[in-house]
C-alpha cells in the first residue's frame, strides 16, 4: 500500500467501527485461505506462536461453564470449547467473518450459537457467563478498549475470567516486516496514535490501536479485573511458518503476544 495511504492519526470510534467492519468483511475469505488450515475448524490457538489451550490450560475446567467468545472470527475456539463440554456463544462485529465461522460449522460437524455483535455494546445480560475469551479479536480494532473492559465485566458472574491474547506492544515499535528490516527500532513505544489505512477515495479501511502494557493493566483494573497473570509465550523451537510481522526470526528476540488471564 502506497504511504500516502497510511498513517498515524486519530480516529473516532465511529470511524473505527466502520473501518472494522468494512477490513473484516472484504478480508474474510482471504484471511481463512491463508490462516484456516493453522487456525483449524475446531481448535483453540491462542496465538502465532502456535501454543493452544489444550496444552496451556489457562481456561481450567470448561466443561458445563457459559463462555463467550468476545471478537470470533471464524469461532474455531468457541467449536473447540463445545467439544470440551463447554457452553459457548461467539460473537464479531462482521457478517462475513461469522459466514466463514457457519462454513467452519459445517466441516467440523460442531455448532455453536453465534451473534453479530459490536463489542461496545454487548447485547447479553448482566453475569450472563462465567468466562470470556478472545484470541486476537476485537481489542485491537476499538477505539475505546476500556469500554469493551467494563463491558465484559458487565456480562461476567461475580468470579469469572477474562482471559485474552493480543498483539505484544513491542510490535509498535518495529515495522511490519518479518525479516531483517523489522529489528531495527522506528517508532516510539509511548506513542499511541492508531495505525489507519485509507482508501483510494481517503476513506478509513483499516485501523489498529495501540496500548502500552501499563495501558493494558490500568483498563483491566479500572473495569474492575483484578490481574491474574501475564503471558508472553517464546516463539517454539521448529516453528517456521511466517504470520504477518510474525516470524522465528523476530520471535526469537522479543515477543510477539500478550495473554492476559484476569478475573472479576
Amino acid at each position: 500500500m502506497s504511504n500516502d495511504r497510511v498513517a498515524r492519526r486519530p480516529l473516532d470510534s465511529d470511524a473505527t467501527r466502520r473501518a472494522a467492519r468494512r477490513w473484516w468483511d472484504s478480508d474474510a475469505e482471504d484471511y481463512q485461505r491463508e490462516h484456516g488450515a493453522f487456525l483449524g475448524d475446531a481448535d483453540f490457538v491462542w496465538c502465532p506462536e502456535g501454543l493452544r489451550e489444550s496444552d496451556a490450560r489457562l481456561l481450567g475446567d470448561v466443561a458445563g461453564r457459559r463462555i463467550l467468545e468476545v471478537g470470533c472470527g471464524a469461532a474455531s475456539c468457541s467449536r473447540w470449547l463445545a467439544r470440551q463440554g463447554a457452553r459457548p456463544v461467539a460473537f464479531d462485529l462482521s457478517a462475513r467473518m461469522l459466514g466463514q465461522a457457519r462454513a467452519g460449522a459445517r466441516r467440523s460437524g460442531t455448532d455453536v450459537p453465534l451473534v453479530q455483535a459490536d463489542a461496545l455494546a454487548l447485547p447479553f445480560a448482566d453475569g450472563a457467563f462465567e468466562l470470556a475469551v478472545t484470541a486476537f479479536g476485537a481489542i485491537p480494532f476499538v477505539a475505546d478498549s476500556a469500554r469493551l473492559m467494563r463491558e465484559v465485566h458487565r456480562v461476567l458472574a461475580p468470579g469469572g475470567r477474562f482471559v485474552f491474547a493480543v498483539t505484544h506492544p513491542m510490535r509498535w515499535i518495529f515495522l511490519d516486516d518479518p525479516g531483517e528490516r523489522g529489528l531495527v527500532a522506528v517508532h516510539s513505544y509511548f506513542d499511541r496514535t492508531p495505525y489507519v489505512e485509507y482508501d483510494e477515495r481517503g476513506v478509513p479501511s483499516y485501523a489498529e490501536q495501540h496500548r502500552t502494557l501499563g495501558d493494558r493493566i490500568r483498563e483491566l483494573v479500572g473495569a474492575g479485573f483484578v490481574l491474574d497473570d501475564l503471558i508472553e509465550p517464546e516463539w517454539p523451537a521448529g516453528h517456521e511458518q511466517l504470520w504477518g510481522q510474525w516470524s522465528p526470526l523476530r520471535g526469537r528476540l522479543f515477543p510477539g503476544t500478550a495473554i492476559y488471564v484476569a478475573h472479576r
